[in-house]
């Protein structure tokens, strides 16, 4: 596993063990740990994919750092968003909870509820996935990557989308 990918194991781990919804009524998933193991002792190839700038920064692990370094990989992809446009429909859709699920809107009654900072259905973060972000729609910096992604093919870019200003 590279080192991005510890990281976020990592990420993934500490937010299961410190996050706590009360009184809020929004249901929250226990994540498995997939591939939560140590990193390969080969040494890996040199980076090629979209998050290149962005590993060579560190950001903090929280909602700051993750909109942060998913505006790094937007960059990268030329995909329109601003950090204001982001936190204003994350702060809509998940209240910044990044383990965030509905379970009764429209989507959850046909099998596939919207998940994550972003609150995007698996379809949709499959579709609008972003090469070099996890595959993992509750990592934060994938689900915020790949709904800018939708975001900008549906509405032209994440600051469009509706929400108070």
């Amino acid at each position: 596993m590279s080192a991005n990918g510890q990281q976020r194991s990592t990420r993934t781990a500490r937010l299961a063990r410190k996050l706590t919804v009360a009184g809020t009524g929004a249901a929250v998933l226990a994540l498995p740990l997939i591939g939560a193991t140590s990193a390969s002792a080969a040494t890996p190839a040199a980076p090629t994919t979209a998050t290149t700038v962005a590993k060579a920064a560190t950001y903090p692990d929280n909602l700051d750092g993750w909109i942060r370094e998913s505006l790094a990989i937007l960059k990268q992809n030329g995909i329109p968003g601003t950090y204001h446009g982001i936190h204003r429909n994350i702060m809509r859709e998940s209240s910044g909870n990044p383990l965030a699920i509905n379970n009764w809107d429209i989507n959850a009654r046909k099998g596939t509820p919207s998940k994550g900072l972003l609150q995007v259905i698996d379809p949709t973060f499959r579709a609008y996935h972003v090469a070099g972000t996890s595959w993992d729609p509750y990592d934060p910096v994938a689900n915020i990557t790949a709904a800018c992604n939708y975001a900008a093919d549906r509405y032209g870019s994440i600051d469009n989308v509706f929400g108070a200003y």
